[in-house]
């Protein structure tokens, strides 16, 4: 049980909570967060400085309200850090696309692989500019430089995150068809993507048009968060989510027939992705 210590505001509609506890957590994993007489969900890690962290919130379930109206001092229960993480490696070049509050987990990859002298193209996409996240946060991050987009046009490109990233993959493509590019094979790119399912199947559809790394951080219902309850585990390998994932590599992820397709609720019944 840890106490809420600092309540910070992102944007209008997240607010991130933080916990002076070192987790030494890695980009990509999760907490499992209890809220007493309430419920326990999944959240992805948004910061972890060493000594505290954070997990920012968007208020959509009944926990996530819960939480919104809790204050500083109040305890919550946390298990973890769970599941796969992002690779973070020096000399790389990454590419993230976020979604919404996937940016949470980019920005933390962002952070620490600028720290090692990779270079990062921050990709983020959101409906309007409200609901941007996390912009001002990598704008002066050494070796980061940020891409917006928005569908109604407010703030960056007018439209999806991922005709950013098309315009970005081409560039690459045109360096390496380049004989006389320098572009080594240690600054070929790697994707990093997470928010909504069908984005990062878009994400994924490119890589492979593209030929190009991807990791890809897959949400799925979970209940228990270290394998037991098999309630995150995916057609056809039946590999769980909340360990083998959320975050898998593009071979994985094409072996996954059930992304971009259906998720399952929290009874198992499969419910069709919405086009």
């Amino acid at each position: 049980m840890l106490p809420i210590v600092e309540i910070t505001q992102e944007n209008p509609y997240v607010k991130t909570f933080w916990f002076d506890f070192s987790l030494q957590s890695k980009p990509g994993q999760f907490v499992m967060l209890w809220v007493p007489g309430v419920d326990q969900k999944p959240f992805s890690i948004a910061y972890d400085t060493g000594d505290r962290f954070g997990v920012s919130v968007f208020a959509v379930g009944t926990l996530s309200k819960a939480l919104y109206e809790l204050t500083t001092k109040d305890k919550v229960g946390i298990t973890g850090p769970y599941g796969n993480p992002f690779t973070v490696k020096p000399n790389t070049r990454y590419i993230t696309v976020a979604g919404g509050y996937g940016a949470g987990p980019l920005a933390f990859l962002a952070e620490q692989a600028s720290a090692i002298g990779s270079r990062v193209d921050f990709c983020i996409g959101a409906r309007n500019a409200d609901l941007l996240l996390f912009e001002q946060r990598v704008a002066n991050l050494p070796h980061v430089t940020t891409h917006t987009a928005t569908n109604d046009g407010s703030k960056g490109h007018t439209g999806y995150v991922t005709d950013i990233v098309i315009q970005l993959l081409k560039q690459h493509q045109s360096q390496i068809e380049n004989p006389q590019s320098s572009v080594s094979i240690n600054k070929l790119p790697i994707l990093a993507t997470c928010g909504p399912e069908l984005m990062e199947k878009a994400v994924l559809d490119l890589c492979n048009t593209y030929d190009v790394d991807c990791e890809i951080s897959i949400e799925r219902y979970m209940k228990c968060g270290f394998t037991i309850c098999g309630q995150c585990c995916m057609d056809p390998l039946g590999i769980p989510m909340c360990s083998i994932g959320p975050v898998v590599n593009r071979e994985t992820a094409n072996k996954l027939t059930e992304f971009g397709m259906y998720h399952r609720d929290k009874s198992g019944i499969s419910h069709p992705f919405s086009l």
